[in-house]
């Protein structure tokens, strides 16, 4: 069973000055080593076993389609207004093909290797989220800055995939949207369990594993967090920082 991928290309409202320095108005064109960066994670996808038809979503598809290679399994759409309301749209639509593997534009060093180990790990679970845990990135890149999220057993980031089975996922999606404009949104959901389940995650006494067993619960889902083990997988594009360390990964000088 292949997933269909949901490339995710779209830029913030308004003025984006990370991608102003690049000389355009959109993140997913920003240059990584001389091409529009969003055809990094394009050609991960097309080349991973897991993967069959890819919809790339943003606010321009025709000046995506433009840059990216004709290949007939890949089709351009216009995204809504946020992440959350795009993939809700999704699930409203018959013509959805599933399961869905969504990722996005700024995940420059995505790999086949990574998409098929995270589809082939989220197994029979309807929801699952890649992540990747501390010790396993900061053994190669001890001066990479992260947002960490604490639990007993390890502190993890997100690695921009997630894995959704079918229409049924749309409860959490819906969660979803409730907090994404937070910063702190991943400790929001966190929140809704409960004030003991905040606190045994703020004195890091329940694992991530646990958590999302009873997030699961309360949507009614079989959800999971998918460690990675390539510690590539949590470094994204998203400030002049992160494009300065994938130029030199990609340089082989990191």
């Amino acid at each position: 069973m292949k997933h269909t991928a949901i490339l995710l290309a779209g830029s913030r409202p308004g003025r984006d000055d990370f991608a102003a320095q690049f000389g355009t108005d959109l993140k997913a064109l920003i240059p990584i080593r001389g091409e529009p960066m969003v055809r990094r994670p394009a050609r991960a996808l097309l080349e991973s076993r897991t993967v069959g038809d890819i919809q790339i979503l943003s606010e321009s598809p025709d000046r995506l389609a433009s840059i990216i290679p004709n290949n007939l399994r890949v089709s351009h759409a216009a995204s809504d207004g946020t992440i959350a309301e795009t993939i809700l749209r999704l699930c409203d639509d018959p013509a959805t093909v599933w399961p869905l593997l969504v990722t996005t534009a700024d995940h420059a060093l995505l790999t086949p290797a990574m998409v098929d180990e995270f589809c082939d790990r989220a197994g029979d679970s309807e929801i699952a989220i890649g992540v990747v845990e501390r010790s396993t990135l900061l053994q190669r890149f001890p001066n990479a800055a992260r947002t960490w999220i604490k639990f007993r057993g390890g502190a993890y980031t997100g690695a921009n995939l997630f894995h959704l089975r079918s229409p049924k996922v749309r409860p959490a999606i819906e969660l979803w949207r409730a907090v994404e404009q937070d910063r702190k949104k991943a400790m929001r959901v966190v929140s809704l369990l409960g004030p003991l389940i905040l606190l045994l995650v703020a004195l890091r006494m329940i694992s991530l594993d646990a958590v999302m067993r009873k997030l699961g619960a309360r949507l009614g889902l079989n959800a999971r967090a998918v460690p990675l083990s390539d510690p590539l997988a949590g470094v994204d594009v998203d400030k002049p920082s992160d494009h300065r360390l994938v130029e030199a990964i990609l340089a082989g000088e990191a």
